[in-house]
Order: C-alpha cells, then sequence, then structure tokens
C-alpha cells in the first residue's frame, strides 16, 4: 500500500514539475518561491475577476465602444469573464507544494502579464468605471469578511505548522508578527464596513422610482414603442430614450448618432450607406429600416442571453419601424409618464433643441411631464418652456443653477452625498442601473430612481436583497472572530503537541531530525 502511494506521489509530481525523481533541498527551496508566485498570481486572478464581476453591470456600455470601432457586434464583455475565470480557476488549481512543469511556469506569467495590461487597458480607455469597483466592495464586503476569517482560519494550520518547523527565532517572530498584522485586520475591519456599507442601517428609504431606459431593452427592441410599452408593464415613472434630427428636421429616437448598424438593417436597405451617420438619412428613409435587427440578432449570440419570447412577440420585434418622438409623446401623454432624454447631436450652432422643444409643445403634453437634460440651450429651454422639470447632469451644475433635479452615473456619488441631497429635497436620478445588488445598493443610499434596463425585474423587488441592523451585524462578526480565533488557539496547541511527541520519539530512538524546508519558509 505504502508503495502504491509513493507511486502515487512521483507520478504527481512528474505531472506539475519538469523531474519524475525526488527534488532535492535546493528544488524545494526553489519550489517555495515558485509556490509564493502561484499565489500572488492566484491573488491577481481574483482580484481581475472580481473587478470585472463589478463591471458587470457596464457590460452593454464596454460591448457598444468596441462595436464603434470594430463595427463589429461581438460580446466581449463575456469573453473576458470567461478567461478571467478559467485563468483565476487554472491558477487555484496550481496551489500544490510541488515543483511547477516549466509549461505551468510560463502559462502562470503569461497570465499575470494578460491581468496587468487589463489593468492598464481599463485605465486608459475605460477609466470612468474604475469608481465602480468601491461601489461594488460596498455591497460585498461585509460577506468577503466573513469569507476572510473562514480562509484565516483554513490557512492557520499551515502557518502554525511552518511556525514550528522554523529553526531561528527571528523567523518565527516574523511569521507570528505579518500573521497577527493579517488577521487583525480582517477581525476589526468591520468596524470600517459598518459606516461604508449602506445596507448596514437603522431604516430602510423609500423604494427608487424606475426609469426605462430606451424602454424595456431586455424585452424588446431598444428605443421601439413595442419596448416603451413593454416598460409600462414594470410601472416606469418616465421613459428614458435619445432623440436625433434626420437630414431634413424630423426628431426621432435612436441612441448610435454615427451609424444606423447596431440596431438596425440599414446594410440590407441602403448597402451603400450602411457606415453613414443618421443625420445622412432622411424621415422617409429611415421609417423603412427595421429597428428590431439588432434584437433578433441576439438568437445568434452564444454568449447572450436570449429573451423568452412567445412567436407573436418575435413576429412584433421583426415589425418594428423607428420611432418619431411624437410618437413616444403621445404615448407618455396618454399614460401620464414623464420623459428624460439626450439630443445625441446638440451643438451650440445647432436647432437640435429648438425643433424639438416645438414637438413636444405641439403635442399638448403637459410639460411637467418633460425631464429636461441636454445642456447647451437651456436658458432659452426655460423661456420657451418654463414648465419643463430642468434636470442636470453633474453636482456643480445643479448647484450653480440652484436646481433640484440631478441625472448621475450610479458611481459618481457617495452614499453620503445622496443622503445630504435627499435630505434637502434634491430628487437623485442614477443610470444605468441594471443588477440586483446594485439596485439594492441605491436603494439603502436614499436614491429617488434609477435608470434601467432591468425594470420587470426591480419592480417585483419588496426589498433590497439584504439589509442588517448595526447590532446584529456587530453580533455577527463579532460571534465570527470569536470562533474562528478559538479554533485557532486550538490548531496552535494541536500542532506544537504533535511537533513535541515527534521531537520525544526521535530522542527516545535516535533518529536524527527531517531536514524539510516548510512551505511558507522565510
Amino acid at each position: 500500500m505504502s508503495g502504491r502511494c509513493g507511486a502515487l506521489g512521483i507520478c504527481s509530481r512528474g505531472i506539475y514539475s519538469c523531474n519524475w525523481k525526488h527534488s532535492s533541498e535546493r528544488r524545494r527551496r526553489c519550489a517555495c518561491c515558485w509556490f509564493s508566485f502561484v499565489g500572488l498570481a492566484t491573488l491577481l486572478s481574483l482580484a481581475w475577476l472580481f473587478i470585472w464581476m463589478a463591471l458587470y453591470n457596464s457590460r452593454d456600455d464596454m460591448n457598444v465602444k468596441v462595436f464603434e470601432k470594430m463595427k463589429e457586434w461581438i460580446n466581449w464583455f463575456m469573453v473576458i469573464v470567461i478567461i478571467s475565470a478559467v485563468l483565476a480557476i487554472y491558477s487555484l488549481l496550481l496551489l500544490e507544494p510541488l515543483d511547477l512543469h516549466c509549461v505551468h511556469k510560463v502559462f502562470l506569467s503569461v497570465g499575470v502579464l494578460i491581468v496587468l495590461a487589463g489593468v492598464m487597458a481599463i485605465s486608459l480607455r475605460w477609466k470612468e468605471e474604475w469608481p465602480t469597483v468601491p461601489v461594488f466592495l460596498q455591497a460585498t464586503a461585509p460577506f468577503l469578511q466573513l469569507g476572510a476569517v473562514g480562509a484565516l482560519t483554513f490557512l492557520s494550520w499551515l502557518v502554525f505548522k511552518t511556525y514550528s518547523r522554523a529553526r531561528r527565532s527571528a523567523s518565527r517572530v516574523l511569521i507570528m508578527l505579518a500573521w497577527a498584522v493579517v488577521s487583525l485586520v480582517v477581525f476589526l475591519c468591520p468596524l470600517l464596513i459598518h459606516d461604508f456599507s449602506p445596507c448596514v442601517l437603522e431604516e430602510l428609504p423609500p423604494k427608487p422610482a424606475l426609469v426605462g431606459h430606451r424602454g424595456a431593452p431586455m424585452l424588446a427592441p431598444e428605443n421601439t414603442m413595442m419596448s416603451f410599452k413593454r416598460s409600462l408593464e414594470c410601472n416606469v415613472t418616465a421613459f428614458e430614450t435619445d432623440v436625433l434630427l434626420s437630414k431634413d428636421g424630423h426628431p426621432f429616437l435612436m441612441h448610435d448618432n454615427h451609424s444606423l448598424r447596431r440596431t438596425t438593417n440599414v446594410e440590407k436597405i441602403f448597402p451603400r450607406q450602411e457606415k453613414d451617420s443618421s443625420n445622412n438619412f432622411t424621415w422617409s428613409e429611415i421609417r423603412r429600416l427595421n429597428a428590431g435587427q439588432g434584437f433578433l440578432d441576439l438568437q445568434n449570440d452564444p454568449l447572450q442571453r436570449t429573451p423568452s419570447l412567445s412567436d407573436t412577440e418575435w413576429s412584433d420585434v421583426r415589425n418594428q419601424s423607428v420611432p418619431s418622438f411624437h410618437e413616444l409623446l403621445d404615448l407618455a401623454k396618454e399614460h401620464n409618464v414623464s420623459i428624460i432624454f439626450d439630443l445625441k447631436n446638440e451643438t451650440p450652432s445647432s436647432n437640435d433643441a429648438n425643433y424639438t422643444v416645438q414637438t413636444i409643445l405641439a403635442s399638448g403634453i403637459a410639460q411637467n411631464l418633460i425631464w429636461w437634460l441636454p445642456p447647451v440651450h437651456r436658458a432659452d429651454v426655460k423661456r420657451m418652456a418654463p414648465g419643463f422639470r430642468q434636470v442636470y447632469g453633474s453636482l456643480p451644475a445643479l448647484r450653480n443653477d440652484s436646481g433640484s433635479h440631478l441625472n448621475v452615473k450610479y458611481n459618481h456619488l457617495s452614499t453620503k452625498e445622496m443622503r445630504e441631497l435627499r435630505n434637502k429635497n434634491v430628487s437623485v436620478n442614477l443610470w444605468v442601473v441594471n443588477e440586483r445588488w446594485l439596485f439594492s445598493l441605491a436603494w439603502c443610499s436614499g436614491a429617488s430612481s434609477v435608470t434601467t434596463n432591468a425594470c420587470h425585474i426591480f419592480n417585483d423587488m419588496a426589498r433590497p436583497d439584504w439589509t442588517l441592523e448595526p447590532m446584529l451585524y456587530r453580533m455577527i462578526w463579532i460571534s465570527a472572530d470569536l470562533v474562528s480565533l478559538l479554533v485557532m488557539f486550538g490548531l496552535f496547541l494541536l500542532q506544537r503537541e504533535k511537533r513535541a511527541k515527534k521531537r520525544a520519539r526521535r530522542q527516545i530512538f535516535g533518529v536524527e531530525p527531517e531536514r524539510t524546508v516548510p512551505l511558507l519558509a522565510i
């Protein structure tokens, strides 16, 4: 039996290392260095995966940015997530006290370089998303701390084993000092989490109202009448959309102003103009396009979740045309729903704002249902339509104009700032919130409303995914810390007793002590 176990050990070592023979002491020291590198690579890959989990709410933004550059729709975000997950799992599987095969060393080194290059790419091309990482940390901090306590408890046996094998007093002191510092940080960080995490609170604010981002784009093609009608089923407070003007001055609904390829079948109807911007088409030409084409393409994307629609609904998707702004105004007027929109091509010299205001006034919709967001011609719009609700896209602009309605990205305000604005009767709308954890965080922070693609999901939420009263949270983390300390103390005594018995046996039988290098040797 022992021979079989030895053979298995040699075979395992052969898979992981370049040599099938037992390692010398020098090789074991080298293996310890590579084990440290594997540990670093694992931490980096897990942190990298955590970053992409945090950015998952903005996956469509990234895919659109790539589409604008490559003119080809691919779900690059999910490709990166899959690669990151594979890298993290691969690194975890290599956490073995064996010599690494040279192939593994190369793959790990390449993986670390990929992570570092990815961090640089985000910093250069997508830096506005970095604030999302601490926001995600706010939502997960209490659970990460409990997980860290469990990991410390699990690793303590290995640390104490290394401590007992260390021959120098300085090494022992250094091991225990480092372990004590790490443990102290993990055990006491809930003192910061208490104020850092918004959902550790006494009283829950009212649920944020829902604003349909381009309607309900998870249920129907974005910026179509089908999409806005589906969002009405979610009890939205407002429609969010994007207004463009055609070549002959008709306002219509479309987000992409540089190309119509992503959401329509322009390459089929106008093959020679497929790369033209929207203002190169007349309204009659735009009306010929199928606005559901991008939604239909989801059926052929293996990395995209295809909506569950009936045959009749899919038939409606195939017959969606690009709607005029007037059509949406009529729908909003009929259901008493507000409208907030961007003017995609607005410039100081353009007449887009004037055409749009005239269209709104001609529709007869109540002026207080219009949330005016475009900033360029705001003073003129105030004179033309004083009843519009003026919404500001930044905190300085709001303060300069003494406004009372703010519309910002979800990672631009701290919880403290949101609660202070709420106390000053300033309504805060956060865009674009698509994940349950982020909606829960906005709810706990006191946001007035959120712009979302997932109105059908949030409409059914009766409470945030989790909330904890401060006293209950204190009891949980103190109890977890005490249990961990008791277990670690027991493991330390057990390791000490085991080492003492081993030394006693060697003294009795006169066996020379083994010369081994501990896994975490210093």
